[in-house]
């Protein structure tokens, strides 16, 4: 086994990337990084704002930017400097769709202001308002009986009108623009540097091959550049010159149609130029007009959270994910085995990973290839290809098991590397090139697990804790769960009260506490531990839930410390057919829709038995979007940042104690009381998710998709053998703790 040889991507292709920045030709006179950064914001605004999308509100936005806005930019314009100010949102979309055409913006500002108008340089949040807050004064001052905000009724009739049909036109190619760059790493400093750099990569192969090619397609990283550079008409005519400008018309815009070989062409001419492929992580082509590179990725649900509330919980850690992209090129001229595949595998976090591709599976050409597109979780720390070779004798195959060559891609090196991403040669025959996305917050993910039974200070039963205690007997029972991160590591534990009084041989025994005393609390942090898996439960209790008498038609009622209230509503199978939660923050509206829904959507109804789907909008924003998912019966939840952990959970416990109560039947597995020890490492939930561009590859794990897609096989509890010491299901427990009467009795609702 040898190590791969030098990279080289620092020798040919990133040192080309690297030196064009100097090169006058491809000079871009803003700040294009810090505008890209305040574009995403733009789109994701107009994203939220569906209201805007509507025909009658876009014809009102449309008469405002030509009547109102253009003249009085105009009119305070001093040369080709822009005053410090903006539009309302509606007119500042028309003003950026209709700059992205730079031939018709350019002569409707020459035939109306007989000058260009320019787009001033805001880039951070502070000036953006008082730009805002200074053009709203001036334009009250100026219209003072047009509203500076567009008030027009989403439902009213849309108002015919042949004029500015070229405006409306490039504003409806960008209806749906703002999902291409809904990836919530594409507002990363270090992605937006990248990008600029492969940017003005691409103007350079535009200028060196213009007589060889008809029409480029950008890379979705290279279109947002692009973009972000038109929007600033004054600064785009000054940089690209009458010369480029007259070669960009060869660049396909976006909404244009595609073909299938101009993608082709321009992936040649990029490798031809920079020895590395085109496509790369966080810089995908589409051939489709309008399709959004993040539309049909189903298989990882990737959304921006502005807020992460659970950060008052110190024990639960924010989960980092990034986008992985290996390309492949085989040399024409090696020898070909047709025995020789190469591996994929992780550095850590999920060691049982193998993800093999034959090598004759792949073209001999000279043309790069896609081998994986996966997503990590950044604890991975990497990644590492192996080349290997199966031997055969007399029929009977032998697997080496160590690895011919062997090459690893760590996340930090490629984090610092040129355009994120860096090639590598794997033996003599194999060109490997990854390249990655900046890692940013994922869904939390939090599964809860058996523990032993513990008493009312949260000590668990055990003589151990007697002993520490001068052998007086533990007073209370509580049913206990630990709840797990990604990683495996503990950050909360969940308890539900179940009985009072003590153990005494020969005499007194628990009893069951009455209904309205069954509560579930969750404390937050980890078990301290007295004696090997014997410990106390962390003292701080961050939330509760009671069982409460159902109002109205609802069948069953929870009171939440937090004010909110959970209500449930049985069908005459006995299963839930309605769920309702009654939140207390005022002007935050929630539904909790039984089944995966929205972007959990799975292809079978049948499959949604146990999962139920936290629904929020707002009344400033009704746009309605999915923040958590709850699988009550495999005890797992996946929630987004901006959702409270606690809430979740508790839910989740709260319609799990509730269906058991009603089919009297343990389908949550609530009666098992003993510690499950589960393996970590082998293969860490979420750690790892195979994206659909890679289905080729040679793996059927359903730890390699996302959770909800097979719960029941992920969640599945794996002993370390070594170390279990009770089977499971547990069928039988020691009295002490209070029996197993006890427990049906309460968790089976009998009062």
């Amino acid at each position: 086994m040898s190590l791969g040889r030098s990279e080289f991507a620092d020798g040919v292709a990133a040192r080309s990337l690297s030196e064009i920045s100097e090169l006058d030709a491809v000079r871009i006179g803003t700040d294009i990084v810090s505008a890209a950064r305040r574009l995403i914001v733009l789109l994701r605004s107009i994203g939220d704002c569906q209201w805007l999308h509507h025909p009658p509100v876009i014809s009102e936005a449309i008469r405002r930017y030509d009547e109102l806005w253009m003249p009085l930019i105009s009119d305070l314009t001093v040369g080709s400097k822009p005053p410090i100010i903006l539009p309302p949102l509606d007119v500042e979309w028309v003003w950026f769709c209709h700059s992205l055409n730079p031939v018709s913006y350019r002569d409707y500002c020459q035939k109306r202001f007989s000058k260009l108008i320019g787009k001033p340089a805001i880039y951070d949040e502070e000036n953006e308002d008082y730009a805002v807050s200074q053009c709203e004064k001036i334009w009250i001052r100026r219209y003072p009986d047009e509203s500076f905000e567009n008030r027009v009724d989403a439902d009213s009739p849309e108002i015919a009108s042949s004029a500015n049909e070229d405006i409306k036109t490039e504003v409806e190619k960008q209806r749906f623009l703002w999902e291409k760059f809904s990836a919530p790493y594409m507002s990363e400093t270090v992605y937006l540097i990248a990008a600029r750099l492969r940017y003005k990569g691409f103007l350079l192969i535009l200028h060196k091959f213009k007589d060889e090619i008809s029409r480029l397609v950008p890379a979705s990283d290279i279109l947002l550049m692009w973009l972000t550079h038109q929007s600033y008409p004054t600064i785009y005519t000054e940089d690209v010159g009458e010369v480029l400008e007259e070669m960009m018309r060869k660049v396909v815009r976006n909404g244009e149609a595609v073909e299938k070989s101009e993608v082709e062409t321009t992936k040649k001419l990029w490798n031809r130029y920079f020895n590395q492929p085109y496509v790369k992580a966080g810089g995908e082509l589409t051939v489709i007009a309008n399709e959004s590179p993040l539309r049909n990725n189903t298989m990882f649900y990737w959304p921006v959270s502005d807020i992460d509330v659970n950060t008052a919980y110190k024990s639960i850690r924010p989960r980092f994910v990034l986008e992985l992209c290996i390309f492949i090129r085989l040399n024409p001229k090696a020898e070909q085995n047709e025995s020789s595949f190469l591996r994929l595998r992780v550095a850590r976090c999920h060691w049982k990973l193998q993800l093999d591709k034959k090598l004759t599976d792949l073209s001999r050409d000279g043309s790069w290839q896609k081998g994986w597109h996966i997503y990590c979780e950044f604890g991975t720390q990497g990644v590492v290809l192996e080349s290997h070779c199966d031997r055969s004798r007399r029929g009977i195959c032998f697997r080496k098991r160590k690895p011919e060559e062997m090459i690893a891609f760590l996340w930090n090196d490629l984090l610092r590397a040129h355009s994120l991403a860096s090639g590598r040669f794997l033996g003599k025959q194999v060109s490997v090139f990854a390249s990655v996305t900046p890692p940013v917050q994922a869904p939390y993910l939090l599964r809860f697990v058996p523990d032993r039974v513990t008493d009312d200070s949260g000590a668990m039963i055990s003589d151990s804790i007697q002993r520490t205690n001068n052998f007086r007997p533990q007073e209370g029972r509580w049913l206990t769960r630990t709840v797990l991160d990604h990683a495996g590591r503990e950050c909360f534990v969940i308890r539900i009260r179940v009985g009072k009084g003590v153990f005494k041989r020969g005499g007194e025994v628990p009893s069951p506490v009455k209904s309205e005393e069954r509560i579930t609390e969750i404390r937050v942090g980890s078990w301290s531990y007295v004696e090997g898996s014997i410990g106390k439960a962390p003292v701080k209790v961050v939330g509760t839930v009671t069982p409460k008498e159902p109002v109205e038609d609802w069948d069953a009622a929870w009171e939440f410390s937090s004010g909110d209230e959970l209500f449930i509503r049985w069908d005459s199978s006995g299963s839930i057919s309605e769920l309702g939660l009654r939140s207390s923050k005022p002007g935050s509206l929630v539904r909790l829709l039984t089944g995966r829904r929205m972007q959990y959507k799975g292809d079978s109804e049948e499959d949604d038995q146990g999962f139920v789907t936290i629904v929020r909008s707002t009344e400033e924003n009704p746009t309605e979007k999915a923040t958590a998912l709850i699988d009550w019966k495999h005890q797992a939840v996946e929630f987004l940042p901006d959702e409270d952990a606690v809430l979740v959970l508790l839910l989740s416990v709260s319609i799990l104690r509730s269906v058991t109560q009603k089919r009297r039947e343990d389908v949550g597995k609530l009666l098992v009381r003993k510690r499950i020890t589960e393996a970590t490492g082998e293969r860490d939930w979420g750690s790892v998710i195979v994206d659909a561009s890679s289905s080729n590859v040679s793996s059927s794990s359903p730890y390699l998709e996302p959770w909800y897609r097979n719960s029941g096989k992920v969640m599945a509890m794996e002993e370390k053998a070594q170390v279990a010491r009770y089977p499971y299901p547990v069928m039988s427990y020691s009295n002490v703790d209070g029996g197993d009467s006890l427990y049906k009795h309460v968790i089976f609702g009998r009062l």
